[in-house]
């Protein structure tokens, strides 16, 4: 009778443990996928959730784009007022894009100063209309009321066979043409 009953408390301590591990497991997990700096998820993150919009283009033929989006001027920014206000420039950004996208849309920093917005379910002529309303929605926001902040956005349309990096160096190539235009 003893030895069921330490049998039942140490199964008890096991569930307990174990339960505490994979609360554990969650936190890192969620760690690994954010960015340290903005509320966003990163790189990582993004990536995979490229793989998923390309598998279900592939599948299904959902249409889906990429946003590739540059934070104009954040040297410069770093320059004139300081690192901590250009962080401030890159936290306010990224609260600007997230706000201005459907709720399944992924926003994520993916490098110092580019974000990536992944919008599924969005034909061409919508996922150029949107990376035009960010444009216009973060210019209308400048930091503290007075800082200009731009960004810069390149567009492609996800195909069945990309692959991250692909869909990545296209929509990057794309940026660069805006930049370059104004």
């Amino acid at each position: 009778m003893q030895d069921e009953i330490d049998l039942e408390q140490e199964n008890a301590a096991l569930r307990a443990r174990i339960a505490e591990l994979e609360a554990r497991i969650g936190s890192l997990e969620r760690l690994a996928d954010s960015d340290t700096l903005t509320p966003l998820p990163n790189r990582r993150f993004f990536f995979r959730a490229i793989e998923r919009a390309v598998a279900q283009r592939a599948r299904h033929g959902t249409p889906a784009a990429l946003l590739f989006v540059d934070l104009d001027r954040l040297k410069e920014i770093n320059d004139a007022h300081g690192h901590s206000v250009g962080d401030e420039a890159l936290i306010h950004t990224a609260w600007v894009l997230r706000e201005k996208v459907r709720g399944s849309d992924v926003v994520a920093r993916i490098g110092g100063d580019e974000f990536g917005v992944l919008l599924e379910y969005a034909e061409p002529e919508a996922a150029y209309d949107k990376a035009s309303a960010l444009v216009a929605a973060v210019k209308a926001a400048p930091l503290h009321g007075r800082l200009p902040i731009t960004v810069s956005i390149g567009v492609t349309i996800l195909q069945p066979d990309d692959t991250p990096d692909a869909a990545l160096a296209r929509a990057d190539a794309e940026m660069y043409r805006a930049k370059r235009a104004g």
